[in-house]
């Protein structure tokens, strides 16, 4: 079986490899991110009707000013930032699946015209049908780390490597061809299809899971390993 090896940043890391080991698949941490706070100013609440979360790490990093925006009801992307909401005191409005993109019907039809989105430095566009504003606020960015020498000889042999985001997918490549590392000797498992094409071409294999969801990820790792 192929070395599989998470490169996300913590908790996420954590979270995968506990998964893993529940599923019967060992998992690597070997974190090339490291999640960062930014200074933003704290906006009204009053001037929204509701909040989008695309990821745990808006409560996790968003510091006091997530505290005066509790009255708003929160639109999250999935079960975990929708979870981190609710232990900050948020009300979970709805819940989204595969991107954040996915609430927005629900928003519309909930009459949440007026949107703040809190996010991460980078984040994916929305569209946003007529009618509809959503006033965006960087809370967190993500630092990309280099490999060091410890990853690097792990992905010189067989190996499945986990990929969680499509800026995780850009910066990886990038680290393996700044390395002269062979693209061939890796496999990715991948979240989404946008994130597989952020990866490029070249690998020993390369799969996308059938949801976006960490159980769906590493089910998908099972099987690359086990082909």
């Amino acid at each position: 079986m192929k070395t599989v090896i998470t490169i996300r940043p913590a908790p996420g890391d954590a979270r995968t490899v506990a998964l893993g080991e529940k599923m019967g698949i060992a998992v690597e941490s070997h974190p090339l991110f490291a999640v960062e706070p930014v200074a933003w100013d704290c906006p009204d609440a009053a001037d929204y009707d509701a909040i989008l979360i695309g990821s745990a790490n808006v409560l996790r990093h968003g510091g006091e000013c997530m505290a005066g925006l509790t009255d708003l009801p929160a639109w999250c992307v999935g079960e975990a930032s929708a979870a981190a909401a609710r232990k900050a005191g948020f009300s979970v409005a709805g819940i989204g699946s595969g991107g954040l993109q996915s609430v927005i019907p629900m928003t519309e039809a909930a009459g949440h015209c007026r949107l703040l989105r809190v996010s991460g430095e980078a984040h994916v566009p929305l569209d946003l049908p007529e009618g509809m504003s959503a006033d965006t606020r960087t809370a967190y960015r993500v630092a990309n780390c280099s490999i060091g020498a410890g990853l690097a000889e792990k992905l010189r042999g067989p190996c499945l490597v986990l990929l969680h985001s499509a800026e995780a997918a850009a910066h990886f490549a990038g680290e393996v061809d700044r390395l002269d590392l062979a693209r061939g000797d890796i496999a990715l498992a991948c979240l989404a299809p946008r994130i597989a094409d952020s990866a490029g071409s070249g690998w020993l294999c390369l799969s996308t899971a059938p949801s976006t969801d960490d159980g769906a990820l590493l089910a998908l790792a099972m099987q690359m390993c086990q082909a």
